[in-house]
C-alpha cells in the first residue's frame, strides 16, 4: 500500500473518500466522543471511540469492506485509518469527518432534546 514509515502508511498515501463518494448504505465508524456521538452521528454508524479504539477491534463491522471511518473534520480518524491499514485492515478516511457529512446535508441523528449536532 505505498510507502510506509516505521510501520504506519504516510498521510499522503492515507486511502480517504469524500461524503459524496461513500457508497449508500456505507456504515461509517464514528471514532468520535460519547458527548459527540450523542450530540449528532450519521443514523447507520458504528460507535468506537478513538480512545477505546485498539481493545475493541472485535467490535468492527466485519461486513463492512472498506471500513469508512470518521471523526468531526478527518484528524482523528485519519490516525485510527493509519492504525488500521498497519494492522491489514481496508480502512479509508472520510475527508471532513461529519462536519462535511452534515454540510452534505446527509441524516443525522442524535440521544438528546433538539435537532441533531455536530460538537
Amino acid at each position: 500500500m505505498g510507502r510506509w514509515h516505521d510501520g504506519w502508511v504516510t498521510s499522503s498515501q492515507l486511502p480517504t473518500v469524500t461524503v459524496a463518494e461513500l457508497p449508500d448504505g456505507a456504515r461509517p465508524v464514528d471514532v468520535r466522543e460519547a458527548d459527540e456521538w450523542l450530540a449528532g452521528r450519521a443514523p447507520s454508524a458504528v460507535h468506537i471511540p478513538m480512545s477505546e479504539f485498539a481493545g475493541r477491534l472485535a467490535e468492527l463491522p466485519e461486513d463492512e469492506d472498506p471500513l469508512y471511518v470518521i471523526c468531526r473534520s478527518g484528524g482523528r480518524s485519519a490516525r485510527v485509518v493509519a492504525y488500521l491499514v498497519a494492522q491489514g485492515y481496508p480502512a479509508v478516511n472520510v475527508d471532513g469527518g461529519m462536519q462535511a457529512w452534515a454540510q452534505a446535508g446527509r441524516p443525522l441523528v442524535s440521544d438528546g432534546p433538539g435537532q441533531p449536532e455536530i460538537i
